[in-house]
């Protein structure tokens, strides 16, 4: 048996023999200054333990020091009535703390005993026992969610069984410390009991056997009396803190001192005020001065302390994350991070910078919230996140649009101007600044407050900087949506339509087509400002004519023409009639003549003078069009739709190209010109 175990056992054996055995009065002494000495120990351990963990042997201690105090209990009651003397320390702890006024003296030994047995002991009792249920209840989520990080490969086997153990210490110590406080509780009813013990006995053995007065009697046994409930109430009183501090300590990563000086003292603003108030009270009532003011001006000199602190550790901070950065750039890892491309992008000038900030105004980062909720109604898609940054290689009002890092867009904002664009004719009154509608490619000019109202008056259209950024931002993202859906988008798009429709989503990926076919089909779709927000429609014709065949371009035309309603309704008005360019029969013709067949598909195969004929008469009939103010649109069979829509992907872009099948039978077709080669 080595040392410790010998010493402990030796220590419990001498306890049970105190309560028989007579101690002699120096030894008495010793032990109850020792009793104190144990009682602080654990107490300060109480205070500095950041886990109930590090302190699992409480419960057991608390019984063990229990046990010790009554034993001491027993011997000084025992020297008390037998010889009317219990040692220097009962004696002193007694006409100390009683002043000469017994009543005093019992006043203060009754208030400890309340305070203990009412107050910490009743509190930690029902901390302890609230823990232990809570810990209880707690263990078998704890269990599943160690387990789940186990299978997920956070954790190893090692690390997952340590958990495990600590889990089933914390519901074994709580439960040990629920029935422990009922040793405090019982410690503190004997105390009160052994005070009214001492007191009438030693009356009567006073006056029946030492044949003393009363009130000589009630002098001696009464001082006797409280100096040993104070010696013994006192460590009581100290340890029955320790368990409160125990059961009511969160795990943390500091002591008691620690969290202490780090959340409570944390706000130096606050100080300040409990140190105004602590003025005013000194000065305005009848508290004396000296004795508020200087405890005002300790409060204010540690808040102004505090707050140098909190500023010298910003600035630390900072550096520190100054020089982590530097690290991570010197690291040959950093050089991942610059792989990445932003879908979109939206850089400006320093000029420009008050667009984005809030604090001066800028509501920019609302409108874009606005312009993807409207990409999403009209389209069908959810745009990527728009990243915006200023670029101080920019002019100073100057801003561009990246689609995928490559700029697509750019344009010049005056901030304290407005953008005026003529009705169709021009107001020699308004003057400005001559500019271009960055998001159409009109004749517009800046004009000043002043100018405004006159030129809304004269029929002009007047816009604000904020929307004129965000019509472009959102033409821009609309002309280049077919860019922005790839395969993970996609995918976003039909997990969403499988909440709804399971069925269609299982018979057609991945058996028929796969997300990437699809993904082909709606950038076509979007290419040509087709909404995909039918996205059930076109998983519907998808899946009917995916078995046939699996070209893109082909299924995109089925899908159009299942999509009529929507399309007509896209370019033809309620009533209106669809003024258009009809493709005549020779021009068909040759276009059906030079479509070639290949591995990959389809493809149109046009010799160049050909092709610059139809460019030429195809602009002619486009011109016209524009020049009445209508929107040219280029009617053609169903056969060659997509062949003539490859031909002017790269001239006219912008010009729809529609079939007859893609258009409801009840809509009236008026054609405004015919090309023919």
């Amino acid at each position: 048996m080595r040392a410790k175990d010998l010493i402990v056992l030796i220590g419990v054996i001498g306890i049970v023999l105190m309560m028989v055995l007579p101690l002699p009065i120096w030894l008495l002494d010793v032990l109850l200054i020792v009793n104190i000495s144990i009682a602080l120990l654990i107490i300060l351990v109480g205070m500095n333990t950041q886990d109930a963990l590090e302190f699992s042997i409480f419960p057991s201690l608390l019984l063990i020091t229990t046990l010790f105090r009554l034993a001491l209990n027993v011997s000084t009651t025992r020297n008390i009535l037998a010889h009317a003397d219990a040692g220097s320390v009962v004696k002193t702890f007694g006409s100390f703390v009683a002043q000469g006024n017994i009543v005093v003296g019992f006043v203060v030994f009754l208030i400890l005993v309340l305070v203990q047995f009412i107050v910490i002991t009743k509190g930690s009792e029902r901390v302890a026992e609230v823990a232990a249920r809570f810990t209880l209840d707690a263990m078998p989520g704890k269990q599943m969610s160690i387990d789940a990080d186990l299978n997920a490969g956070l954790i190893n086997e090692q690390q997952a069984k340590e958990r495990r153990e600590k889990i089933s210490r914390e519901a074994d110590f709580y439960g040990a410390m629920d029935g422990a406080s009922k040793f405090v509780k019982g410690d503190a009813i004997a105390g009160i009991i052994i005070l009214i013990i001492n007191i009438l006995g030693g009356l009567i053995i006073g006056m029946s056997m030492k044949g003393m007065s009363i009130s000589e009697a009630g002098e001696i046994y009464s001082i006797l009396t409280i100096g040993d409930g104070l010696v013994s109430q006192i460590p009581a009183l100290l340890i029955s803190t320790a368990a409160g501090l125990i059961v009511t300590r969160a795990t943390s990563d500091g002591n008691l001192a620690y969290d202490l000086t780090n959340q409570i003292f944390s706000y130096p603003k606050l100080l300040y005020i409990v140190s105004g108030t602590i003025a005013i009270l000194g000065i305005f009532t009848p508290i004396h001065w000296y004795i508020a003011i200087p405890i005002a001006v300790l409060l204010a000199f540690a808040a102004y302390k505090m707050q140098e602190k909190q500023v010298r550790k910003q600035v630390e901070e900072e550096q520190k994350e100054e020089e982590q950065q530097i690290e991570e750039v010197r690291s040959p890892e950093s050089v991942i991070s610059l792989l990445q491309v932003d879908p979109i992008e939206f850089e400006f000038g320093y000029g420009l910078i008050p667009l984005a900030d809030t604090q001066q105004g800028g509501d920019l980062l609302d409108r874009i919230i606005l312009i993807r909720r409207q990409c999403a109604l009209e389209l069908g898609i959810v745009v990527p996140v728009i990243r915006i940054r200023d670029n101080i290689q920019l002019k100073p009002n100057e801003y561009v649009i990246k689609i995928k890092g490559n700029m697509v867009a750019r344009g010049e904002l005056l901030l304290n101007h407005y953008l005026a664009m003529s009705p169709g004719y021009d107001d020699d009154s308004i003057h400005g600044i001559d500019t271009v509608e960055p998001a159409f490619g009109l004749p517009a000019i800046w004009i000043d407050e002043n100018t405004k109202e006159r030129a809304e008056l004269s029929g002009y259209t007047v816009v604000d900087p904020p929307s004129v950024v965000a019509t472009h931002l959102t033409e821009v993202v609309k002309k280049h949506a077919y860019e922005l859906i790839g395969r993970q988008e996609t995918r976003a798009l039909i997990e969403n339509v499988k909440e709804s429709y399971p069925a269609l989503v299982d018979d057609i990926i991945p058996s028929v087509l796969s997300v990437g076919d699809i993904q082909k089909v709606l950038s076509k779709l979007l290419k040509e400002k087709i909404s995909v927000r039918d996205l059930v429609t076109i998983l519907e014709t998808l899946a009917d004519y995916g078995s046939y065949t699996k070209d893109p371009d082909i299924l995109t035309e089925y899908v159009r023409q299942a999509l009529s309603r929507q399309i007509t309704q896209q370019y033809v008005a309620t009533g209106d009639t669809l003024r258009v360019i009809t493709v005549g029969p020779t021009l068909e013709k040759k276009l059906a003549e030079s479509v070639q067949q290949s591995d990959q598909g389809t493809y149109l195969a046009l010799d160049p003078t050909s092709s610059q004929i139809i460019y030429q008469r195809l602009s002619e009939q486009v011109n016209n069009l524009l020049q009445s103010g209508q929107q040219p649109i280029v009617l053609t069979s169903p056969t060659i739709r997509m062949y003539l829509r490859q031909l002017l992907d790269r001239t006219m872009q912008d010009i729809p190209v529609l079939s007859y099948s893609e258009l409801e039978p009840s809509v009236e077709i008026q054609s405004m010109g015919v090309v023919n080669l």
